[in-house]
């Protein structure tokens, strides 16, 4: 196998703590059952012909209409109005930087290895996410579904990224938290990390890069 030279990594659930947790907030918050907003996806997902969060996240939807979408839809089902306009931020109020993996990362490339930053994210919340961290500090390389029209896990969104770094897949370690989008890296060529808690992925990261972990 290639020696791994570059670290592509996730953002959410990654650098940031679990998204469910977001979700989660948000239905205690409005009074939701359990399934309402994955029934509201569907919903929406039959009547348009696409599911309106890939839409959203390839930015093809702006976050207006898709809120819009996802409200009418929560009415048909709820009989009552749902606020929308609160939505992203009592999603972002819930997320919290993952200050440890970050600095892992930040470790890694002061050791020499190039970082890449792959997220499936949303046009209008650039300035949320980029506001964690210094992220340009960190990563060279930053793809965002939302500006390049195409997300995890289409094949052609790890091309675009492992291009941009200038490295043969194989020479990438990949890190996320939806097993979908590591099977994905994979069947290219990529080496990857599943991340399901902090100390189990750093673990998994070491092992990768055939480094003995840090004691704590």
């Amino acid at each position: 196998m290639s020696e791994i030279k570059a670290i592509v990594s996730d953002f959410g659930g990654v650098l940031t703590s679990p998204l469910i947790g977001s979700f989660m907030r948000i239905q205690a918050a409005w009074d939701l059952p359990l399934e309402s907003l994955g029934k509201a996806m569907q919903t929406v997902t039959e009547r348009d012909g696409a599911n309106p969060l890939f839409e959203l996240e390839c930015g093809r939807l702006t976050e207006h209409e898709f809120l819009e979408r996802l409200g009418h839809a929560l009415r048909e089902d709820l009989g009552r109005d749902v606020p929308m306009h609160e939505f992203s931020e009592e999603m972002w109020r819930a997320l919290e930087p993952n200050h440890e993996v970050f600095e892992l990362l930040s470790a890694l490339r002061d050791d020499g290895y190039r970082m890449a930053l792959l997220t499936n994210n949303v046009r209008e919340w650039e300035h949320r996410w980029r506001g964690m961290f210094p992220i340009d500090e960190l990563f060279e390389v930053v793809v965002d579904s939302a500006f390049v029209g195409m997300r995890k896990p289409d094949p052609r969104i790890y091309e675009l990224t492992v291009e941009r770094i200038g490295l043969p897949a194989g020479a990438c370690l990949f890190i996320d938290d939806m097993e979908i989008n590591i099977t994905a890296a994979r069947d290219l060529g990529m080496r990857a990390v599943h991340f399901r808690d902090n100390a189990q992925a750093i673990a998994d990261i070491h092992a990768a890069l055939g480094r003995a972990a840090t004691p704590r």
